[in-house]
């Protein structure tokens, strides 16, 4: 197969999907006017939309290196439009608004692009409006939706677009990349990438991010040290506890400079007496940032169950002794520990009791009632 233009390096294990966009690419005649990604978290849907937002708007077919494809990379190019909301759910209002940016003629490329990341975050009234985008787009206009599943989305929006399949990367090519890229040593490089399960913005967190590693080595003992109804309330307020750090400490710093961005745009500082109109900026600043702390938390909290499943599937590799490599080496001796003194079955049902809250989360249900639900299910249960 040709090598794909540099645009796409970063796209990791998706040769099939890669291919299939620079043959629409070649063919323009046929190029849909809406996109749809799918694939696992860390499959790389966003970047694989970027990727080819920049090969279909550089001169060159994605060199890498142009105007064009500098100011993708750094999220500047005016035909570029990214929604990605810091909500729970993306809200109609800024659906509308971003539907409102569609309809203008592109500045200085061919296409104006639309890309809408977590798309699976719309309630289905919002849904219902970008649906006549959809249908009826300008000319020029292309859409482009990232999603984990078609399932997600409705099956009028899913009738109206061109699906690409993405599969998760390779624990080797994330590996690489975080070598390559990032300069990460290669045994910390591989760790990571195995611990995140081949998700690269994760896998990139816990290699340069002490904080990160050690908060994931916590949340996993505290599952492991279940073995009671106490232990398992102490269990969930740990892991309640552990999401809300990993929250706020991925959203503190951008909310401080968010803050000073601010101050500079309105000419005060910080021990200046603000204006009327300064304090009503600051006032819309800090409850926008009030929002995203419900996602980090909400978003830390997936990420700790996904963790959690990563633990009981290295439980079920040892069980089943299949020659794989374990996801957590560090905790080999607790892995065969909790194998040997637990059924395939209980395992089973604690991976499935899992993916139960992380679908019973999007749907709004109380955090800390699904938190000791499932606490109270992972409880060592010695085989009889």
């Amino acid at each position: 197969m040709q090598t794909p233009p540099r645009v796409f390096r970063d796209v990791l294990s998706q040769p099939e999907a890669v291919a299939e966009l620079l043959r629409s690419i070649e063919r323009q005649s046929d190029l849909h006017h809406a996109w749809l990604f799918t694939g696992p978290p860390g499959s790389g849907r966003s970047i694989i939309a970027l990727a080819f937002a920049a090969a279909l708007l550089c001169p060159e077919g994605g060199c890498g290196v142009c105007n064009s494809c500098e100011m993708i990379r750094a999220g500047s190019h005016p035909d570029v439009q990214v929604l990605n909301t810091e909500r729970v759910q993306i809200s109609i209002d800024e659906v509308t608004e971003f539907i409102d940016k569609s309809l203008t003629m592109p500045a200085v490329g061919k296409y104006r692009i639309m890309v809408i990341e977590d798309a699976d975050r719309m309630a289905e009234r919002t849904s219902n409006l970008l649906l006549k985008s959809l249908e009826e787009p300008p000319k020029g206009t292309i859409w482009m939706l990232c999603s984990p599943s078609e399932a997600d989305l409705l099956p009028t929006i899913r009738s109206r677009v061109r699906r690409v399949q993405l599969k998760v990367p390779t624990v080797e090519s994330v590996a690489q990349l975080l070598v390559e890229k990032y300069g990460i040593p290669f045994e910390l490089a591989n760790l990571s990438a195995a611990q995140a399960q081949s998700h690269v913005g994760m896998a990139r967190r816990l290699a340069t991010n002490a904080g990160a590693r050690d908060r994931r080595q916590q949340s996993l003992q505290a599952a492991l040290s279940i073995c009671d109804i106490p232990s398992a309330m102490q269990a969930s307020e740990t892991l309640s506890k552990l999401a809300e750090s990993d929250g706020a400490q991925l959203s503190g710093e951008q909310d401080e400079q968010e803050r000073r961005d601010l101050m500079v745009q309105l000419g005060v500082s910080e021990d200046q007496k603000l204006t009327p109109t300064a304090r009503a900026s600051l006032r819309r600043l800090e409850e926008a940032q009030k929002r995203r702390a419900t996602r980090s938390k909400r978003d830390g909290l997936d990420r700790i169950l996904i963790d959690l499943m990563g633990l009981y599937r290295d439980v079920l590799t040892v069980q089943l002794g299949a020659r794989e490599a374990l996801l957590n080496p560090d905790l080999e001796k607790e892995i065969h520990s909790l194998a040997s003194e637990s059924s395939q079955a209980q395992i089973f049902r604690n991976i499935e009791e899992i993916e139960k809250v992380r679908t019973r989360m999007d749907r709004n249900v109380k955090e800390s009632l699904l938190l000791d639900s499932l606490a109270v299910t992972l409880r060592r249960k010695k085989i009889r």
